[in-house]
């Protein structure tokens, strides 16, 4: 009966009393995810053994251990693999296969497969479990505008869909909002701000079933307007800080080197340029780009208005800087006049900020709006200018000294004056000029005579001695005399082709200069010229006569009042 039964199975013998298992023996996951695990076995009493198969982990009691995975129904499964792992096979399929959902470390291991009573040890599986390294992917969100809504999506495709589901969670500083979500995916509206350009936003998955979580993070590209536009200011080596409101004001001195720095959050970067004033509709910028340097201010550019703008395809912002000038008085020359009995003086100053003036009788001090019997002083201002009058009155000794002084905090100026007698009142640096100019004048004098010296030793060495060519530069100084009119040396002067033919025209004053004299006389003190021409000859004669003759033309008359002489420069070459 049972060799009648086989031949009625269809098969050979030996076919028909095997026990076969056919799986991959090896297989990795990682954690948190699903493996899916396909098996076919092969059993001879198919036809009469129970339906029931069940996997249990090597190592395991079959008839006490309860599987980690069985198609019996009310069968306690394994605590561990409760809920995950899952036999869906059909017997009659021979089908076996194996399904485990959010895999962790400790599934780590060997497994067997049973079919009634009789266990599969020669095949088995072996489980390993590694760490979870894929990342959640954020679909690019691209450029985001500042103040307009946008939606982010972050979904884990590799994330098995029969498993529990993961959990998706969002961190950002950005306004957000959770839109709609799928089994393995959770979408983000987003409303970024001007301050949320170059932020990160993080979207972190978490499965439970493994205990797991896993993130990406992104950073956002926001674009915007220029905001926050400031200026730095580098005045040397010190840096104030960064002015951030509008039309703010910089104190400098006069003379100091400044450099303007601008900058501004935008996104795209947003071109800076500078403007003198308010930057009008269209105008031309004086400078483009973020540093502005002012090498020296000066005064004149006291109150300017320095404009930085910054400007993008989403609109532009601009900060402006004002320029205060701050420099020590400069006093203007003061002035005094008679006036019938009494003496009146003005002074005025110009300085940031505003001088103040005061007046030195003597050693006595006067200041303010004063008056009394003797003098009185009246003051005023406007803008940085500082005016100041003061009138005397009554007898005024001779060597009487008045100063007008101009002062604020970066420093002070002076002019004084001297009461001379029956000679007015003159300055004090009018004085001192004067003598510094006749010291220079005979130092010079004394270096051309050396000159001279020098050179007729050097041609009494070389014998006769060359016809100098007479020259307007070619005049030697030797002795000077100087006249009202031509003297007696002018007559005794022989002539020649290169000399005047005629003595110069009255009124004129003439130099002469005759070598071997060894004294200066001053006879006259020449007027104020207008203009004057030179000529010097030279004859090789007996006495060697060398002169030079200066003719002033258009003479005004000297009139010594109480005002300032004036000069006029005479240049030796």
């Amino acid at each position: 009966m049972l060799l009648w039964l086989l031949m009625l199975w269809g098969g050979p013998l030996d076919a028909a009393l095997s026990y076969q298992l056919e799986l991959q023996e090896s297989v990795t996951v990682q954690e948190g995810l699903c493996v899916h695990v396909p098996c076919t076995f092969s059993y001879p009493w198919l036809a009469f053994a129970p339906r029931y198969m069940s996997w249990f982990q090597k190592g395991a009691d079959v008839n006490h251990d309860p599987p980690v995975a069985t198609n019996k129904p009310n069968q306690k499964l394994h605590e561990r693999t409760q809920g995950r792992f899952f036999l869906h096979g059909d017997p009659q399929t021979k089908d076996c296969s194996l399904d485990i959902t959010g895999v962790n470390m400790g599934d780590s291991g060997t497994y067997f497969f049973q079919i009634f009573t009789y266990s599969y040890l020669d095949n088995m599986l072996s489980l390993n479990v590694t760490a979870l390294t894929h990342t959640p992917d954020i679909l690019d969100p691209g450029t985001l505008e500042s103040g307009r809504p946008g939606n982010l999506t972050c979904s884990v495709p590799w994330a098995c869909e029969w498993g529990m589901p993961p959990i998706f969670s969002w961190t950002s500083v950005a306004l957000t909002s959770l839109g709609p979500r799928t089994h393995l995916s959770s979408v983000l509206t987003l409303t970024p701000r001007p301050q949320d350009h170059g932020t990160n936003l993080t979207c972190q998955v978490y499965f439970p079933a493994a205990g797991v979580m896993v993130e990406r993070t992104v950073q956002l590209n926001v674009t915007h307007a220029p905001q926050n536009t400031a200026i730095r200011i580098f005045q040397g080596n010190r840096t104030v800080l960064k002015t951030l409101q509008n039309t703010s004001s910089v104190l400098i001195l006069e003379g100091q080197a400044l450099r303007l720095l601008c900058a501004a959050d935008s996104s795209p970067p947003a071109e800076l340029s500078w403007f003198r004033g308010s930057p009008a509709r269209n105008a031309t910028p004086i400078y483009r780009s973020a540093n502005l340097d002012l090498p020296q201010v000066g005064a004149a550019e006291e109150g300017d208005l320095l404009t930085c703008q910054a400007q993008n395809p989403l609109g532009s912002q601009h900060v402006s800087l004002r320029l205060s000038v701050v420099y020590p008085p400069r006093l203007l020359s003061p002035s005094c006049s008679w006036e019938g009995e009494g003496l009146h003086c003005s002074c005025s100053s110009r300085a940031q900020p505003a001088p103040t003036l005061r007046w030195r009788l003597g050693e006595g001090l006067l200041e303010g709006n004063h008056s009394n019997a003797s003098w009185t002083i009246t003051s005023s201002s406007a803008g940085p200018w500082a005016n100041s009058s003061l009138s005397l009155s009554g007898p005024l000794g001779s060597g009487l000294r008045l100063s007008c002084e101009a002062r604020n905090a970066h420093g002070k100026q002076s002019a004084a004056f001297l009461l001379l007698p029956d000679k007015g009142l003159i300055s004090k640096a009018f004085a001192n000029g004067t003598f510094l100019g006749i010291g220079i004048m005979t130092l010079l004098f004394l270096c051309l005579l050396l000159v001279v010296k020098t050179l007729k030793e050097k041609q009494t060495q070389a014998g006769t001695p060359p016809r100098p060519r007479a020259t307007r530069r070619s005049t030697i100084l030797d002795y000077i005399n100087v006249f009202p009119n031509p003297g007696p040396l002018a007559q005794n002067r022989k002539a020649t082709p290169s000399s005047p033919s005629q003595a110069p025209p009255p009124g004129a004053h003439s130099l002469e200069f005759k070598k071997n004299q060894k004294e200066l006389h001053v006879a006259h003190t020449c007027p104020r010229p207008k203009s004057f021409t030179q000529a010097s000859e030279s004859e090789n004669n007996q006495e060697e006569l060398h002169y030079a003759t200066l003719h002033f033309s258009g003479l005004r008359p000297w009139e010594p009042k109480d005002t300032y002489s004036e000069y006029a420069d005479i240049k030796f070459h």
